[in-house]
């Protein structure tokens, strides 16, 4: 919690944090509710329609070691929701994409995640106007 002396915009990122660490858990339904794990969601997440993305740029965005990613890539296309690409330029480099099915499980999993939590739902239209105006400015920096 901010000191009586923090500037309202420390406050505000206090509470932005606060919030952010209070959705975790909605993560996690969310994911299970899709039957993913974890990590499993956040990769799918991360996944684009239009071309396969490399697993260690994926492993970067996730900040996580490859071998990981190589793990939940083998359990993803076990499910078939992902395959395997070799890189056009580069036959070592390994591409994941999604398959209409795990584009379907994504988006499942993103739709249930973007539903806003009952702390922003509960506010009134005017204060949820307000706040997504706020949020809109900060970040066109």
């Amino acid at each position: 919690m901010p000191s009586a002396t923090a500037t309202p915009a420390a406050e505000a990122w206090s509470l932005l944090m606060e919030l952010w660490r209070a959705q975790r858990p909605r993560w996690r339904d969310a994911a299970a509710a899709a039957d993913l794990r974890f990590g499993q969601a956040q990769l799918l997440r991360l996944l684009s329609e239009d071309e396969p993305v490399p697993m260690r740029k994926l492993a970067c965005a996730m900040r996580c070691d490859p071998s990981n990613v190589t793990g939940l890539a083998d359990r993803l296309e076990e499910r078939g929701l992902v395959e395997r690409l070799p890189d056009p330029s580069d036959r070592r480099v390994k591409g994941l994409a999604l398959t209409p099915e795990g584009a379907r499980v994504r988006d499942e999993f993103v739709n249930r995640l973007m539903e806003p939590p009952d702390e922003i739902a509960s506010l009134s239209a005017a204060d949820q106007r307000a706040l997504r105006d706020s949020l809109r400015r900060a970040l066109r920096r």
